[in-house]
């Protein structure tokens, strides 16, 4: 019965690329990761806040770890790929070609990525705007956005780059292209990132008054006019060529595209909860938020008709879940904060030589270590005198502020492990009162959320869970397979391949629970507390700098 159940099964491949690497995947129909691969992509900082990256490097890995996961299967019985990205800005000419995105004339490096600032001065401008638009991304518009990127290639490249680019992709739409031969765009990247909106279209009046009137002229010919929701079959499926290069058989439906944190959420957010004894048990996805935590962290929440929240871009209609609502909070640096305070503390190399000896990674032997010095008390009150607040990119959510800067109160003379330790543990503190943060201010505005669905690389950290559940008081559930983004892209394959009527019903049958776990409410009162001085902590800020700057 077994085999004969094996030998039916269909498979779908989500590919997903993230800021340092691509990885794909092979999933069965009910949600089971059976292969997966990754590769490793190149990321250039030419000058500070300047992050770019090469899309024919970023295609060959896809096409790599593609016929990685789909070697030795039966091709007949791979039925659709999904792809998902990070919202970074791909740049190519008339022809496809790419083209410089810096001073170098650099074509390879073609891609804007979603973390550079290099267009504060736009964004600055265009959010003096005020126009009407800003309304659906928190009522100011980010930096890692595309219009700002757009008017700062204008503005500095307007000879090499501006006037001889034919088309400009988000990151996912140019691998849809790439696989397919067709520029349409995902409803995604072009609401959540363009300010496209689902019932109006393109606005002339903003394009224009923010000085990218050109794009109007050829009917946004160049930033797309054809627009498919997530999980759409786009053109007639995988060209020859796509076909030859992702060792796929031509004609393979493709998906119409999601942003890496929105296929995240679509692996986790839907998943059947029956028999957890969880608050959202019997009450709509709206009490959820999806938390994409990697490089950076993103949390999705859905609702069934539009809230506005400051600071919290949407709402966005059918952005990720096909007839709901998207609001998307974030903290522009997770992941890559905690691996910056703790590979830059001076008793790092320490740590290393002390974790391979122990054959574990850095954060399970600092894990490990904080379980060693803690004593009689829980984990967390180790910092009791020691606070971070986590902005050292600035912040996304929700106070939308990127001039904000990293803080920690509480340092002594001491260099030693211990230190290392405890820095990690308030820095990680930190991660979970900016999601508190974001939360509070979502549910002030009209979101009722109950339950936290985590999934991305810090998810695989006990730590930063158990974190975020005491912090946050709420229960956080991770989904059976770890790669949940990749799970969210193979159900838009799923969806393409006409397998499933809907996105919900792949997401139901698809998204599995792995493990709950649940807050700690009798360390409330301390983290209340914590919060207290978290907030403190900004406003302290704003007060130096006032101070400083009537110098």
């Amino acid at each position: 019965m077994h085999s004969k159940k094996q030998a039916s099964l269909k498979y779908y491949v989500g590919i997903d690329v993230g800021s340092a690497s691509v990885r794909a995947a092979l999933v069965d129909e009910f949600g089971t990761v059976v292969a997966h691969a990754d590769q490793p992509i190149q990321i250039w900082e030419p000058q500070p806040d300047h992050y770019e990256q090469s899309s024919a490097d970023i295609w060959a890995a896809c096409c790599l770890v593609t016929k990685k996961v789909v070697c030795g299967v039966d091709a007949s019985r791979i039925r659709g790929v999904g792809f998902d990205a990070t919202c970074s800005l791909v740049v190519v000419d008339k022809q496809f070609q790419p083209l410089a995105v810096n001073y170098e004339g650099q074509n390879y490096r073609n891609v804007i990525m979603w973390m550079d600032h290099r267009a504060v001065s736009q964004v600055e401008r265009i959010n003096a705007t005020q126009h009407r638009v800003l309304s659906y991304v928190g009522g100011v518009m980010s930096v890692e956005m595309q219009p700002p990127k757009l008017l700062w290639i204008k503005e500095n490249l307007q000879e090499s780059c501006w006037e001889k680019a034919g088309y400009f992709f988000d990151l996912p739409d140019f691998l849809s292209w790439k696989a397919t031969g067709v520029t349409a765009r995902s409803l995604c990247t072009v609401v959540c990132k363009w300010t496209y909106t689902s019932d109006g279209g393109w606005d002339d009046g903003f394009w224009k008054m923010i000085g990218l009137e050109d794009l109007v002229k050829d009917k946004y010919e160049k930033i797309g006019n054809h627009v498919l929701s997530p999980g759409e079959s786009v053109g007639k499926g995988l060209t020859p060529e796509a076909a030859k290069d992702l060792g796929l058989p031509a004609g393979i439906a493709v998906a119409a595209s999601l942003i890496d944190a929105h296929a995240g959420g679509l692996g986790v957010i839907g998943a059947d909860v029956k028999g957890y004894n969880l608050p959202c048990e019997n009450e709509p996805i709206t009490s959820r938020v999806a938390m994409i935590c990697g490089t950076s962290s993103c949390h999705m929440g859905v609702s069934e008709t539009p809230i506005f929240v400051p600071g919290v871009w949407g709402p966005y209609f059918s952005a990720m879940v096909p007839g709901l609502w998207l609001n998307e909070g974030g903290q522009s640096a997770t992941g890559k904060l905690i691996d910056h305070v703790v590979r830059g503390h001076v008793a790092f190399p320490e740590l290393q030589s002390k974790a391979a000896a122990s054959a574990h990674s850095i954060y399970t032997y600092l894990n490990s270590h904080l379980d060693l010095i803690k004593k009689s008390l829980p984990v967390g009150f180790l910092t009791v005198d020691l606070h971070v607040w986590p902005d050292f990119h600035g912040n996304r959510s929700p106070l939308t502020d990127l001039t904000l800067k990293g803080m920690v109160v509480g340092l002594t003379l001491s260099r030693g492990l211990d230190e290392l330790a405890l820095i990690y543990l308030a820095t990680i503190q930190a991660i979970a009162l900016g999601t508190r943060h974001i939360l509070e201010t979502m549910q002030a505005a009209g979101h009722h959320i109950n339950t936290l669905f985590l999934c991305g690389g810090l998810s695989k950290n006990p730590l930063f869970v158990q974190m975020h559940a005491d912090i946050t008081g709420k229960p956080v559930v991770l989904s059976k397979e770890v790669e949940s983004v990749l799970v969210g892209a193979a159900i838009l394959g799923a969806c393409a391949s006409g397998d499933f009527v809907s996105i919900q019903e792949a997401m139901a049958k698809m998204g599995k629970v792995g493990r709950v776990v649940q807050p700690n409410h009798e360390h409330k009162r301390f983290y209340d507390k914590k919060y207290e001085v978290f907030l403190k902590l900004v406003e302290h800020q704003r007060e130096y700098r006032s101070i400083m700057n009537s110098f």
